[in-house]
């Protein structure tokens, strides 16, 4: 128990002090919400993989998909990797950090308002960011907690109070450039961490051979032969190349790796990074990051059934999928100096995750709903006249504002956490279907197609959310909360392009001004 404390308070003191460190940093809006876009490929890589993989990836996703596809779960990871991380920096990165510069965006609303020529867009777009933000954080305190309560039996509302307490210190002392900094300790933490995992854990089994022979001959439960899931389930599937059902997996590496594409606080990584050149060496630290930390997590995860049929829950009618990881962690690592170090690993994804989120959703807040910037004219906004014109004071009071909000948004995903209304997938599913649904589409494609319209991009506003929470309302009647995210975010393509042929088109000289920025 010492050393397993001992790692903890050494990595919370170091925590901190990067945020006391970085405040000076944090004065104004630029440096509280972009670190004054000048953060580097190596920060900004492992801030984008740390904001991406927390501990929902590690207790929640990998324990549920690692039960219910064997290995062939690790697709979930490579895809996470290739599609999530090496084809976002690709098709994303430059574009975003040009034009959201050009036009002086500093969040996701910002542009979607600026980029359209409609602060409504701005508006509703800032309140879906914070409403499904929520769940998505309180996913996160989770599956940390239930990690925590394993390895020092400390009660589940302990961990998550002090998890917010220790989150809030660093982010409002030292804003975006300190949970830069912190992120990549922190995933230096996650790739020595998920290694060493996989290791004593396969250890367990007798080998990686052994371990995977076992799998070949593992078979759905009495619980599982319910689900439709298994119905062509054929023996040794656990250990096949695609396991029991291909087109539900396929769902989950769509939801789980297209949706990084259209969340708030993984593009907002794209605005502060320093450079092109940095993008480019960004892009490669990025993808290989997801290759460890994805691709071990979910491998890892496939080995679940070797550890024993997790709980029944009777009123839910599915299993505690969230207590597979902590079950195999329990019985298969004796050493406390490994326990302590998956503490930490799981504490390391999970901090960064919620400092990306809260720091998100209180400038969403802040910027875009309580103190929008009165922008007259297209040439305004691409000038920068009006930004440039801020006073220092009203600044200050911006910066303060969102502190302020960074509480507030902590108070409210603690609340939910207390009392979760789901596990922890599911939280993300709807989080993500409704955020990547609703943004996806119109972002992208606008950032490569001048012909997208203002009214295609309400469509897919009112497409995402409302696909995602009228089958939230219908107890996922339509398709399961993975597929349906999976859904919502295809589906918003086809929305934008079609709305946008047959509706009214932005101003053609306003619209090249803002393309300009690549011919730069």
């Amino acid at each position: 128990m010492l050393i397993k404390i001992l790692l903890t308070v050494i990595f919370l003191v170091v925590t901190v002090y990067v945020g006391i460190y970085s405040r000076k940093q944090a004065k104004n809006v630029d440096g509280f919400v972009l670190g004054g876009r000048s953060v580097g490929p190596w920060l900004s890589a492992f801030a984008f993989g740390t904001s991406y993989f927390s501990a929902v990836v590690f207790v929640g996703y990998a324990g549920q998909f690692g039960w219910k596809y064997g290995l062939s779960s690790s697709w979930i990871g490579i895809g996470n990797a290739i599609i999530g991380s090496l084809l976002a920096w690709l098709i994303l990165g430059r574009r975003t950090k040009l034009m959201t510069q050009h036009i002086h965006s500093r969040t996701m609303p910002d542009f979607f308002g600026t980029r359209y020529s409609n602060q409504g867009l701005r508006i509703a777009a800032s309140i879906i960011a914070f409403v499904f933000l929520i769940p998505y954080t309180a996913g996160v305190y989770s599956g940390i907690s239930k990690l925590f309560d394993m390895g020092f039996g400390i009660p589940y509302e302990y961990c998550i109070i002090l998890m917010a307490c220790l989150t809030a210190v660093y982010v409002i002392l030292g804003g975006y450039k300190a949970t830069a900094i912190n992120d990549f300790i922190q995933g230096i933490v996650m790739l020595g961490g998920i290694i060493a995992v996989i290791a004593v854990v396969l250890n367990s089994q007798g080998g990686l051979v052994e371990a995977f022979h076992r799998m070949k001959d593992a078979v759905p439960t009495a619980h599982d032969l319910e689900s439709p899931l298994y119905k062509d389930f054929q023996p040794g599937d656990f250990a096949s190349w695609f396991g029991p059902n291909v087109m539900s997996l396929i769902g989950v590496v769509v939801l789980t790796s297209l949706g990084t594409w259209g969340l708030p606080q993984m593009v907002g990584k794209f605005y502060s990074i320093t450079d092109e050149s940095a993008i480019r060496r960004g892009t490669i630290i990025s993808t290989v990051f997801a290759f460890v930390v994805a691709g071990g997590c979910y491998f890892l995860g496939g080995f679940g059934r070797l550890f024993g049929e997790p709980v029944w829950n009777e009123a839910r009618h599915n299993y505690k999928f969230d207590d597979i990881i902590p079950t195999m962690l329990d019985t298969a690592v004796s050493s406390d100096l490994l326990i302590g170090l998956v503490m930490v690993l799981v504490l390391s994804a999970s901090m960064s995750t919620l400092a990306s989120l809260v720091l998100t959703s209180s400038s969403t807040m802040t910027l875009d709903l309580i103190y929008r910037d009165k922008r007259a004219s297209a040439d305004e906004v691409i000038s920068g006249e009006i930004d440039d014109e801020v006073a220092e004071k009203v600044e200050k009071r911006k910066v303060v504002i969102m502190r302020v909000l960074i509480v507030f948004f902590i108070v409210i995903s603690v609340l939910i956490a207390l009392n979760p209304p789901t596990f922890i997938a599911q939280l993300m599913g709807i989080s993500w279907g409704a955020l990547a649904g609703a943004f996806l589409a119109p972002f992208l494609l606008g950032l490569y197609w001048r012909g997208v319209t203002t009214a295609s991009v309400w469509a897919c506003f009112i497409w995402g959310v409302g696909f995602t929470v009228i089958n939230m309302m219908l107890n996922n009647a339509i398709a399961n909360p993975i597929n349906c995210g999976a859904i919502a975010m295809v589906g918003g393509f086809p929305v934008v392009i079609l709305v946008s042929l047959f509706t009214k088109k932005l101003n053609k000289a306003r619209v090249d001004r803002i393309f300009e920025c690549y011919k730069k």
